[in-house]
């Protein structure tokens, strides 16, 4: 890019982003099964105050990461991800706080920002999972 020219490109949301990857995985599960059982927690967005304090007593966590693949290798139990956009957005400390507390329980964890990086972690995750941080 020249300087003094600003990408004005739009950068997708979190949402698209996920449904995104869940198309890619939908394409992939012919190779690996396993993405049958990845899965999105959905914590986050913007609810009516009644419906959170309700979704709060049955047990929602603030921080926990948005997706999951509870499929088992090497040493791990299971993978957690945190996604992102491309551009923009930060780990609050209640993820922060979570991704750790996984990670001690034996979870591999990552933050992706936009659903190609997710997919190459998912990707390594299933193919060799011992990589490191």
């Amino acid at each position: 890019m020249s300087q003094g020219i600003v990408d004005a490109s739009p950068v997708p949301s979190e949402n698209i982003e996920q449904t995104r990857l869940f198309q890619w995985a939908r394409m992939q599960q012919g190779r690996w099964p396993e993405l049958r059982l990845l899965y999105h927690i959905p914590n986050g967005g913007s609810r009516h105050r009644l419906e959170a304090i309700h979704l709060k007593q049955q047990g929602v966590r603030a921080g926990v990461p948005d997706l999951c693949l509870p499929v088992a290798r090497d040493n791990c139990h299971g993978l957690y991800i945190e996604l992102k956009r491309m551009k923009g957005g930060r780990v609050s400390p209640e993820q922060a706080a979570w991704m750790e507390a996984l990670k001690a329980q034996g979870y591999m964890v990552a933050v992706c920002q936009g659903w190609e990086v997710a997919s190459e972690v998912i990707l390594r995750y299933l193919k060799e999972a011992a990589y490191g941080d």
